[in-house]
This record gives C-alpha cells, sequence and structure tokens, in this order.
C-alpha cells in the first residue's frame, strides 16, 4: 500500500470538510490506515479551511509536511495557490477555477491575482496541474454546495477505488434527500 497525502484548500461553505470526511471513509474502505487533520478558521464565515487527508499502511501524523503532498485538491483558485510550497516535484494539482475574494480584496486593500499568476506560483512545486469548472458543474446540477462532490469525482479516477466504494460511502455521509444530487455531482467530476 503506497502512501498518499492529499491536502484540500478551500473557503467555508464549499464543502471542503464534507469532502475530506468522505475521503477518509473511502481510504478506510479501501484497506488504508487513514489518519486526518483540518483546520477551518471562521469557515462558517467564508475563512481558509485546509484539510489533511493521509492513506498509507500505516499513517503516523495526520499533518502532511511541507514537500510532501501527492495531491493538491483545490476548491478555490486563492487558497489552491498558498500551498506550493508543501507540493512533492510531481505532485497533482486539480483546481476548481473559481474566485472568492478576501475581505482585504473586497475593501480595495489588495489585488486578486491572475489564475496564470496563480498557476505560475504552483509550477513552483508541480507542473501537473488540472483546471476544473467544478462549481459550474455543481450549479447545472441544481447545488453549488456540491462542488467538493464533483472535485472528489475527479480525484477518484486518481486515487483509484471501485466506483461502487466511492459512492457507497457518499450514500452513508449525505442525508437522504442530496443523496441522487450527490451521486450525479460524483459521477459528472469522475467524467471529467
Amino acid at each position: 500500500m503506497k502512501k498518499v497525502d492529499i491536502l484540500m484548500a478551500g473557503v467555508g461553505g464549499q464543502g471542503t470538510i464534507l469532502a475530506s470526511n468522505i475521503l477518509s471513509e473511502v481510504g478506510l474502505e479501501l484497506g488504508y490506515d487513514v489518519k486526518k487533520a483540518e483546520v477551518h478558521g471562521m469557515a462558517q464565515r467564508g475563512g481558509t479551511v485546509e484539510s489533511h487527508v493521509r492513506w498509507g499502511e500505516k499513517v503516523y501524523s495526520p499533518v502532511i509536511e511541507q514537500g510532501e503532498v501527492d495531491i493538491l485538491l483545490g476548491f478555490e483558485m486563492l487558497e489552491s495557490g498558498r500551498w506550493s510550497a508543501y507540493l512533492k516535484k510531481d505532485a497533482v494539482i486539480i483546481i476548481n477555477r473559481y474566485r472568492i475574494p478576501p475581505p482585504a480584496v473586497n475593501l480595495g486593500k489588495a489585488r486578486y491575482p491572475s489564475e496564470e499568476e496563480i498557476e505560475s506560483t504552483l509550477k513552483s512545486g508541480s507542473q501537473n496541474i488540472l483546471w476544473i469548472n467544478a462549481t459550474e458543474i455543481a450549479k447545472e446540477l441544481g447545488n453549488p454546495a456540491m462542488v467538493g462532490v464533483v472535485l472528489l469525482g475527479v480525484l477518484s479516477k486518481h486515487l483509484g477505488g471501485a466506483e461502487d466504494v466511492w459512492l457507497g460511502v457518499i450514500k452513508r455521509m449525505v442525508p437522504p434527500k442530496f443523496q441522487e444530487l450527490n451521486t450525479k455531482a460524483f459521477l459528472a467530476g469522475r467524467q471529467i
């Protein structure tokens, strides 16, 4: 069992915590030792959310060290760009093409970097960048809050594991009235 270190970065309200919970449960279902740590400062108010999820034969710490991230799953562009120093040279970066300006930008005290600037920053860590319009896909399906499940669908193609394992965990972890929509969101992500 190869160790895999996944870092999720987003903003409160995007479903980052639910996605990390689902990812952790999938890892357990696949027989891995799983550790998870998350930081959500003022997350309910649109603050930064980061979640470390580690799978392996034996995982000793839930926190991923700098230079050790195998996969960065970015829910928001700027939040994704903050983690370039944590990436392995061959890391896979999956980024939702979506902006949530922080308060300093809204107040005119800072500038939101361009997509090209964010990509350039990330390329200092890894060249493997996949941009996804996950928020648009979730909106088309009827609920923009499902962005995390769309991104998990994309991620599932990189991590492996049978589709029915992923869908079974999603079904267990979301309320019944949202199961059908989340299944559609996951499958839409897998098709990318």
